[in-house]
């Protein structure tokens, strides 16, 4: 008998087979193909993300962020010799909002529309269907994995699409690096609990003298391995990529995995797939895996420095003439919000990684 719901799967597959990982849960309550929090159908004009969803991203506070995006691949895709065709792909594109900003000011510019193939990597089918009916006059294709993309030269980039991808935990516990588990009982329901031994992963974590007993570490293979394809790519067929995420840009000891639902913290285990799940992102540990990579990373920086760099503000400027006192008020908020410290504009960090011979705007003092 199939499962009514993600509860009831994940409940009978710890029964069958003991705790899963902190990653395995994650996936699930994100991806799977029935009930996870990407996958499951909606009402129709509802989706996960905006005010009226469970969060906001930047390309939805303001055209500003993807216009600055979209001049910044533009950009880059000149200092590559303006490859024709190019991919322009972007990772977890939400509801299109970001790339139809990219592609706004991409007709500016014709021949950089004219060498476009636009290529979404998108694992929901509601959002598939969105991204369809915003992007359709370009042409997209859709795939499940970057890894299934074409071959060729590339301008990617992936806004808010790593903090998403699964971690594992490892908790110091009587002098050892153990794996922190879901388990599951009728009583207690989901709950969280450690490997009996040390964890294989161990070997990555910090050392044993340095650590605190009852600290964390997360560590997320899915971000290593999205960070290692992503730099094959740029070294090896050429382009840039932007990734922008919020985390440290050091990596550290600390726990960052969070549920939220309708713009409000709630219990990380609690009702799996009716919840947003998301990680800090170890940005450290993305520009190591880049440079072994082959790739040259530029920052990170903060988002806020990055956006200022691009000329945020001038852009601003020229948006705020000719409109009113209302409008007006609501382009200074979403600037505020996007770039300044109590915002978004420290706690979100930028890294674009390239292959030799590329300086890309935004990270230098220009």
């Amino acid at each position: 008998m199939a499962a009514a719901s993600l509860t009831e799967r994940l409940a009978n597959r710890i029964a069958a087979s003991g705790p899963i990982t902190v990653a395995d849960y994650m996936a699930s309550a994100l991806t799977d193909p029935d009930f996870g929090y990407y996958s499951q159908a909606r009402p129709a004009g509802t989706a996960p993300l905006g005010a009226a969803g469970d969060f906001t991203t930047a390309p939805e506070i303001s055209q500003l962020f993807g216009e600055l995006i979209g001049a910044w691949l533009i950009d880059c895709w000149h200092r590559a010799g303006s490859p024709d065709p190019v991919n322009l792909i972007e990772l977890g594109p939400g509801r299109g909002t970001l790339m139809a900003d990219i592609l706004r000011v991409a007709r500016r510019v014709p021949d950089w529309l004219k060498a476009v193939r636009l290529h979404l990597v998108e694992l929901g089918p509601a959002l598939r269907q969105r991204q369809a009916e915003t992007l359709s006059e370009f042409q997209p294709h859709w795939h499940d994995t970057l890894a299934a993309v074409p071959d060729g030269p590339a301008m990617l980039v992936a806004n808010e699409f790593l903090d998403a991808l699964p971690v594992r935990q490892l908790v110091f516990w009587d002098g050892v690096w153990r794996e922190r588990l879901v388990g599951w009982s009728a009583e207690a329901g989901f709950h969280f609990t450690l490997s009996p031994g040390p964890s294989a992963l161990s070997l990555l974590a910090p050392r044993e003298g340095q650590t605190a007993h009852g600290a964390v570490f997360e560590i997320s293979p899915a971000v290593i391995a999205a960070v290692t394809e992503i730099s094959r790519r740029v070294v090896g067929q050429g382009g840039a990529a932007l990734l922008i995420d919020y985390g440290k840009i050091e990596s550290g000891l600390g726990e960052s995995l969070q549920a939220v639902r309708r713009h409000t913290m709630v219990a990380t285990l609690e009702s799996p797939g009716d919840a947003d799940l998301t990680a800090h992102v170890d940005f450290g540990t993305v520009a190591r895996i880049a440079r072994e990579s082959g790739a040259i990373v530029h920052g990170p920086v903060t988002q806020g420095a990055f956006l200022n760099r691009l000329g945020i503000g001038l852009r601003a400027d020229r948006l705020r003439q000719g409109v009113n006192g209302d409008r007006a008020v609501e382009l200074d908020r979403a600037l505020h919000r996007l770039t300044h410290a109590d915002a978004m504009g420290t706690l979100f960090k930028a890294v674009a990684l390239t292959g030799p011979g590329m300086n890309p705007a935004g990270f230098g003092p220009e």
